[in-house]
This record gives structure tokens, sequence and C-alpha cells, in this order.
């Protein structure tokens, strides 16, 4: 297991000559919304934003999406079963003018993966789309799941990696990856026998494939960094 908040490769600062987070101040009455779609989580994630200071509201009501100042797309599961619940509950058109608006939206492992266009876990499964690839298995080779701490390789800074050094650890569970990522949206990879991507960005929307709430400080320091951007 790492040693708390750094890893031992640290010669790149992702917030180097990055300004902080919000540079527009913080905001009287932001809220994180956390999106209730059946798929686990949810609860740590929630105490994880409180601990960092912020108010975090846990719904399955599309309608809190009109009240919230940034959203987290958590998850543990399936993507079917994601996409699933998603359309029951009827967040898939609202998630996407979320998206649309500007205002911050984090997925985190599953929600992550739900962001881009398709699955492959079992049959095909459309997906959100919002980013550019497909969620497949990671190839053979490796144990699967990717199960346990691993390395971060930053690619390009990010505000929610102002703060993260090269090689910190975070921790991992999955054994589908986001394949065929658009370059210049991943910005941070891990090394399990292939590059994975562990963070991908577009504007507004990011992703996390590890769990932030289960990464120590260096997990809780982007979940800092997400609450700021959601105040600005």
């Amino acid at each position: 297991m790492p040693s708390w908040g750094r890893g031992r490769n640290n010669h790149h600062d992702s917030g180097e000559n990055e300004k902080t987070a919000c540079e527009k101040g913080k905001g009287d009455n932001s809220m994180i919304g956390i999106v209730d779609y059946g798929m686990g989580n949810l609860r740590s994630v929630e105490k994880a934003f409180q601990l960092m200071g912020f108010e975090a509201l846990v719904s399955d009501n599309p309608e809190m999406l009109n009240k919230v100042s940034g959203l987290v797309i958590p998850g543990v599961g399936a993507f079917p079963d994601a996409m699933t619940y998603l359309k029951e509950r009827g967040f898939i058109d609202p998630l996407k003018a979320y998206a649309a608006s500007g205002k911050p939206l984090l997925g985190i492992c599953l929600g992550m993966q739900v962001l881009f266009e398709e699955g492959f876990e079992g049959d095909r499964c459309e997906g959100l789309g919002l980013l550019k690839g497909s969620i497949e298995r990671i190839p053979a080779g490796v144990k699967i799941p990717h199960m346990g701490w691993n390395q971060l390789s930053i690619l390009q800074n990010s505000p929610l990696l102002r703060g993260t050094r090269d090689g910190d650890y975070v921790y991992f569970v999955h054994s589908y990856f986001a394949n065929g990522c658009d370059a210049g949206e991943m910005m941070a990879v891990t090394d399990y026998g292939i590059m994975l991507p562990a963070m991908v960005q577009r504007g507004n929307i990011y992703g996390l494939q590890f769990h932030p709430e289960k990464s120590s400080d260096v997990g809780l320091n982007m979940i800092k960094n997400f609450g700021e951007l959601s105040q600005c």
C-alpha cells in the first residue's frame, strides 16, 4: 500500500503554472449534486465532499440538476445496467443538457464510463455520448479486475489534478476501460500491462476511472478541486 498523499515519482506537479481552480471566488449557494441511479458508492462520495467542506445532495430526481452548481455521476457495476437505470429514471436528456450548460460534471468509475459513446459489456450498449470512445474489457494477460492501488502518469494539466503529482497512487476497481479516447482529452493514465485512461476531460466534463473517495489524501484533493470548480 502506498504512503498516504504522495507517490515517489513526484517530478511533475500538474498544478505547475496553473491558476487556482476557481478564479471568480466562491459562490454563496453552491451545492454538489450526486446522481442516485441505484449503482452504488453514493454515500462514500457524499461523505468525501462533506469532509472537504462542501454541501452535497444525493437524489434520484432529475429535477435536482436544476438546483446544483456541480454534478457527480458515481457508480459501481455494469455499463448496460447503468444506462438502463438512467433511462428509467429520466436522467438521459437532463444529463446531456447539464453537460451543455458549462457547469462542472464529474463521472467516477462506472460513472466515467457511461460518459462515452458506447459500451461492450455484453452486447453493445449506447452511452451518453459526451466523450469519444468505447468501453471495452481490459485485454487478457493481466489479472481482472484491475483492483487496488496504482500510480498515475500525468499527461496534461487539469484543474482537477491541481496539487496531484506524477506517480501518486489512487485506488482502482474495474474490468473495463475507455478505448479510443481523444488524445487531447486524456489527462492521466495508469500502467496495467497497457496504459489505461485514468482521467479524461473535455471542457467542463471530467471523468475518473479510479475512486477518489477511496484514494486517501490524493483523491480527497481532487474532490476538493471539483468542489471549488463548482463554486465558480
